[in-house]
């Protein structure tokens, strides 16, 4: 029993001597510290992040921006007969523009990409080549398609794949949709 004591007393004594009266291991200003504040290590940038964190901050201005575009994505279904080539120029004109997610699919049963009911949920915007595409979406997801907007855009199926001429009129007719839908 008294070796247990003694062997308590001395590791008191021991954490005395090495905590003054801050605690155990604290970094300050003091001379001779054992474990002195290494200031460089503020302009890391993992600890920036992670101060920034601790502070309820977004940094850099980057990941905000990120952030904020992703929370504002606008989800736009372009739909054609086959999927093969008005659609697919919709969605390949239509990626790269900031704040939009695309696909293309198909109302036919050969299409690449035949429409589904999970594109039309994903969709926040549904855009059609012809009549007939919408009363086909309408006729096969009549509740799905209820309160989204299907825009019909009236392009013939004459254009290849990225026709420059194609291009122009998905633009002219597809751009002012992404505007008023996000607000800009």
């Amino acid at each position: 029993m008294a070796s247990k004591e003694r062997d308590r007393a001395w590791r008191r004594a021991q954490k005395q001597l090495h905590d003054d009266h801050h605690g155990p291991r604290t970094r300050g200003f003091r001379y001779g510290d054992p474990c002195p504040k290494r200031w460089y290590e503020m302009y890391f940038r993992r600890n920036k992040l992670a101060r920034a964190r601790q502070i309820g901050l977004i940094w850099p201005h980057a990941e905000w921006t990120k952030l904020m575009t992703d929370t504002t994505m606008l989800n736009i279904l372009f739909v054609c007969s086959k999927n093969q080539w008005r659609s697919p120029t919709g969605e390949k004109v239509f990626a790269g523009m900031e704040g939009v997610k695309t696909r293309s699919a198909g109302t036919s049963r050969s299409a690449r990409h035949q429409i589904t009911l999970n594109d039309i949920r994903w969709a926040d915007l549904i855009v059609v080549m012809e009549d007939k595409h919408a009363s086909r979406i309408k006729a096969d997801f009549r509740q799905e398609v209820t309160y989204k907007p299907v825009h019909v855009l009236d392009i013939p199926d004459n254009y290849p794949f990225m026709d420059e001429e194609l291009i122009e009129l998905l633009k002219s007719a597809v751009t002012p949709l992404i505007e008023s839908e996000l607000g800009r």
